[in-house]
């Protein structure tokens, strides 16, 4: 009997029907080793790690060694990543295996397992030890940076060496937010039109005097009005047209960064619900009769390679169901600029482009079918021609001023038939040079700078991705971590905002410990990391260039930092014993506590801030903001829990006059909160 053995119970079953009788498939459900939880399980001298089998993994363990005493032959078939390939090593160590052959594969489909099991391999030791020593230096970094942080700040805090860069990504950029000052500018807009038509178009004032003028060129009010006079009884005459063929190429197949920025773009999934979504359709779903197949190539990749004969499956079937116009001559190849990128991996794609959205829909759930169709739409996308339009652009002389108009008009849908992406069609009147144009209008309009916005889930791997921090497998499980430890929280946006927490931390970690959060240090971390996987340089050559210093400062900190109090006075006194209450700060944010603790240890909740609104369940009650424990904002009842009102969306007040349920605020718009009702009500305003 031949033994297979994967990491995942899914996994399991759509291999069971790819492969012949005789060979068995069972799942390990995971990692069966890991350092332990209640101790550092690293040496400090050797760093050795000390591994153990969890509680929850020993049964596993147990039924997996009597099944391969049976076995002539082991197969490891773990995923094709560093975590893959230690998950294989780890079997190895806990089933004390002497030999097992090793397989990996992009797909899983028959024919890349047949594939995969013609030409099996060792287990890869510098893809091992990349692993481990990532495992390593989380570990150190983490068991070390905690216990400083409740010492000088207070308990329940915790340290990550990448998750930290994330956080003081986020915290930056709120500071920018907090610090910006918005600059005034002003636009001039022209409303024309043919002499004796009535075509109408717009253009804007573009050059003065020949020179190309910026966003700031008129500052206030004061100068759009003297440009305004300045401009008066001036002769409109067209200068120049220019017309020209545009193309717009379609995006690259996805990676894991792109697929995660893409689909929260688009369907506001998570990078965690994106990513668990690709699992499943990356381990094999169910199509009918009994037969399974994985839709997806494997989904943490940053590469853009794509094999030929995926190429070669795109381009039949953009000829014979799309039409010849819409196949490319030759494919077309993409080169990957991610630093550090694997690029014996693939870019994420289907299985079989063939294999439609529509034809499979009876056999996906609502959001396995979304993220299924994403990817299949980008990949049959970029093997289809570009999209071409009609491009115009007229100048307009008002003596020596310049306003320019521009429009397109769509010749060639291309791509764009797959994978529609938002563009604007303008169609400007046939014009020809010194043709005269009658002024109906000129609009001076103000405006004020903005300042950055808060990340998004996207934007955030975007940046991680830019700077190599991290790696496809991370991104997720880092963007989770930071809001899972209250770090950070989506706000009504879904866009990051650091708690206090998350800013009191990075403070005190950026005081003190600078390179631990510095991004370029982390990038450096990852490239040495790659170069263990690459086998370049030893894995405990990285820990202990790291750890030594790390280790030293660490000891001077815990002499030279003082405790830090946060505590604000209020007027409120203690019911236990009278003394003043004060607000601190703990792990889930702020609280009343007596300040003459730790005599008195008396504490209370701060009173929620209220919308002014009465509830609108029992009308007694106010609507008051609340967070739940992972420090998510809410809308709830001040009577809980008496009323049991609650809404993820801020209410209007108002009730929907279709179904009578709460009004919500989304975005720019007021909707109804119930899901089956349609009502949008963008006349609305929201109460003061």
């Amino acid at each position: 009997m031949k033994l297979i053995i994967v990491e995942s119970p899914t996994k399991a079953r759509t291999i069971s029907g790819f492969v012949p009788k005789g060979i068995k498939v069972l799942s390990s459900y995971g990692h069966i080793r890991d350092l332990p939880k209640s101790t550092l399980g690293i040496d400090e001298e050797s760093f050795e790690p000390k591994y153990i089998i969890p509680t929850r993994a020993r049964k596993t363990v147990n039924e997996l060694k009597k099944e391969a005493k049976k076995a002539d032959e082991i197969i490891l078939a773990t995923d094709e990543d560093r975590e893959g390939e230690a998950i294989a090593w780890h079997l190895m160590q806990a089933l004390d295996l002497k030999k097992a052959d090793r397989i990996v594969f992009h797909e899983i489909t028959k024919k890349a397992i047949e594939e995969a099991l013609s030409g099996p391999r060792k287990i890869d030791l510098k893809l091992v030890d990349a692993q481990q020593a990532r495992r390593i230096l989380d570990r150190l970094v983490g068991y070390k940076l905690s216990p400083f942080l409740w010492k000088k700040l207070y308990r329940g805090l915790s340290a990550g060496r990448v998750q930290s860069v994330a956080v003081r990504v986020i915290v930056e950029r709120e500071r920018e937010i907090q610090s910006f000052k918005p600059e005034e500018y002003w636009t001039l807009t022209a409303l024309l039109k043919k002499e004796n038509s009535e075509e109408k178009f717009e253009a804007h004032l573009f050059k003065k005097d020949g020179e190309t003028l910026d966003k700031f060129a008129i500052k206030d009010e004061g100068e759009a009005k003297k440009t305004l006079k300045d401009l008066e009884k001036k002769d409109w005459v067209v200068g120049s047209v220019e017309k020209k063929e545009v193309t717009k190429n379609p995006p690259v197949p996805f990676t894991t960064s792109t697929l995660q920025q893409e689909a929260f773009r688009r369907m506001g999934f998570t990078a965690k619900q994106t990513m668990l979504l690709a699992q499943q359709l990356y381990e094999g779903m169910e199509l009918g009769e009994g037969a399974s197949s994985g839709l997806i190539t494997y989904m943490r990749t940053d590469s853009l390679n794509v094999s030929e004969e995926a190429l070669a499956q795109a381009k039949d079937f953009l000829e014979t169901e799309v039409g010849k116009n819409y196949a490319l001559a030759s494919p077309r190849r993409f080169k990957t600029k991610t630093k550090g990128a694997q690029e014996a991996h693939e870019a994420i794609r289907p299985t079989d482009p063939k294999r439609t959205p529509d034809s499979i829909k009876d056999f996906l759930n609502a959001r396995q079918l979304k993220l299924y169709s994403l990817i299949w739409k980008r990949f049959i996308a970029s093997q289809m021609p570009a999209a071409i339009f009609n491009a115009k652009t007229v100048d307009i002389e008002a003596d020596n001023y310049i306003f320019r108009a521009t429009g397109q008009t769509m010749k060639f849908d291309g791509f764009l038939k797959i994978y529609p992406l938002k563009f604007s069609e303008a169609e400007l009147p046939e014009l020809s040079a010194k043709e005269k144009l009658e002024l109906l209008k000129l609009e001076p309009g103000q405006h004020f700078t903005e300042p950055p916005p808060r990340y998004t889930e996207a934007s955030l791997v975007k940046i991680l991705e830019k700077n190599g921090i991290g790696r496809p497998s991370t991104y997720a499980p880092i963007i989770s971590t930071i809001q899972e430890r209250n770090y950070v929280l989506r706000d009504d946006k879904k866009r990051l905002a650091p708690t206090e927490v998350g800013f009191t931390v990075n403070d005190m970690l950026v005081q003190n410990f600078p390179e631990i959060v510095d991004i370029q240090f982390t990038a450096k971390m990852e490239q040495e990391l790659d170069e263990i996987a690459d086998g370049d340089i030893p894995w405990k050559n990285v820990i202990k260039g790291f750890y030594g210093p790390f280790l030293k400062n660490l000891t001077e900190k815990y002499e030279k930092v003082e405790k830090q109090d946060f505590q604000e006075t209020t007027d409120e006194k203690c019911e236990k014993c009278g003394k003043p209450m004060v607000i601190k700060r703990g792990r889930f944010g702020r609280f009343m506590a007596c300040s003459g603790f730790p005599d008195c240890k008396s504490t209370k909740p701060l009173p929620p801030v209220s919308l002014n609104l009465k509830c609108l369940k029992c009308h007694e009650g106010e609507i008051v903001e609340r967070q739940t424990k992972r420090g998510k904002m809410f809308y709830g009842c001040s009577l809980w829990p008496k009323c049991d009102f609650a809404l993820w969306l801020k209410p209007t007040g108002d009730t929907c006059p279709e179904c009578s349920s709460p009004l919500v605020y989304v975005k720019d718009k007021i909707k109804c909160s119930s899901k089956s009702c349609t009502f949008e009500g963008k006349e609305l305003k929201p109460k003061v």
